[in-house]
């Protein structure tokens, strides 16, 4: 079956893998400069008319969730806290989607002061970047030092009720030695952590093969520290495996995704946040939504370009001795 004969609601590529969690990104700023993302001074600053307004947004979504059969959307950056429209996208999307589950990624500046207007506007929970929580190690693989204003974000966020709260490391060099602090801390909390491997996604091409900390590097420390037991995924499509911690209730999970690669049961699409699909992180394959949107293309439109980048599909990335970086770093593509 071709790309063209696809007109059920539904989106899949060409292997017959199903998208249902779409990534949309708001932005590509953030007010951190972490060092696997970000370079020093930033990406390059999108004009506002570049970006995709609120309303294209919600009408993304629309087309996503009627005519695409997305039943989970992610909203990410950048930051998208930079956003001052964030909770009027967010309500727009509740109101024309009352079930449909509405996440956010973020480092959780500015959260402090957001996260009841956030909770009230319909989002439904929150996964929080933090890779640390030694304040010098902190400023350091952030280039700021901002650790007190997401700690005070992760506590709103707590008290807004936006559960469950989830907690993302990146496995690195210099916080592994760390990480059993880090879980203890997110125990502590009632946070759920996941340790993430870094992926050659950071703008300045510093990642390399040998440098990246796996998955069961990650596990061999923590288990020196806690007793792991293994637990089943969440569902197929989650890229955490999770091990219950102490023997429960708390669990820890990690994301491996160079060593123990899950791209066979990828379930995810993204769009950028100047409107372009995406349907691989490490994929340079992009149709241009905005330019349908901008042209008056109508909603049968875009759901075809949408399904047509979709069906071309890649089986999943490289193995880590051979794979190369994208033309796009993760800030420039939306986690």
């Amino acid at each position: 079956m071709g790309v063209q004969t696809q007109t059920q609601a539904v989106l899949v590529d060409g292997l017959g893998r199903r998208a249902r969690d779409l990534r949309i990104s708001l932005t590509q700023a953030c007010n951190l400069r972490c060092r696997y993302c970000m370079p020093a001074e930033g990406l390059p600053i999108m004009p506002r008319e570049e970006l995709l307004s609120a309303g294209e947004v919600v009408r993304l979504v629309d087309v996503a969730v009627d005519d695409l059969g997305i039943d989970e959307v992610r909203l990410t950056g950048g930051e998208p806290l930079i956003r001052r429209d964030l909770e009027d996208i967010i309500a727009q999307v509740r109101a024309r989607h009352p079930e449909l589950p509405i996440a956010l990624t973020t480092n959780a500046l500015g959260l402090a002061r957001r996260a009841d207007g956030l909770a009230a506007a319909g989002l439904s929970r929150i996964n929080i970047s933090l890779d640390t929580v030694d304040r010098d190690l902190f400023a350091s693989i952030t280039r700021r030092d901002r650790l007190p204003d997401v700690i005070a974000g992760i506590d709103a966020a707590v008290a807004a009720g936006l559960a469950p709260v989830k907690v993302n490391a990146v496995a690195l060099r210099e916080n592994l030695s760390r990480a059993p602090q880090l879980l203890r801390w997110c125990l502590d909390r009632g946070l759920s952590l996941r340790f993430i491997e870094s992926m050659p996604l950071d703008a300045d091409e510093t990642w390399t093969r040998d440098g990246y900390v796996t998955a069961a590097e990650v596990l061999d420390v923590l288990g020196g520290h806690f007793d792991l037991t293994p637990l089943a995924r969440e569902d197929s499509g989650a890229p955490a495996e999770r091990w219950r911690v102490d023997g429960g209730p708390g669990t820890v999970g990690v994301i491996a995704s160079m060593t123990r690669s899950f791209c066979g049961a990828c379930d995810r699409t993204r769009i950028t946040a100047e409107g372009r699909v995406r349907p691989c992180l490490f994929s340079d394959d992009e149709i241009d939504l905005r330019a349908i949107l901008r042209s008056g293309g109508d909603d049968a439109a875009l759901a075809a370009a949408w399904r047509e980048v979709t069906w071309r599909k890649s089986p999943g990335h490289l193995p880590a001795d051979v794979l190369t970086h994208p033309r796009r770093s993760m800030g420039a593509i939306g986690g």
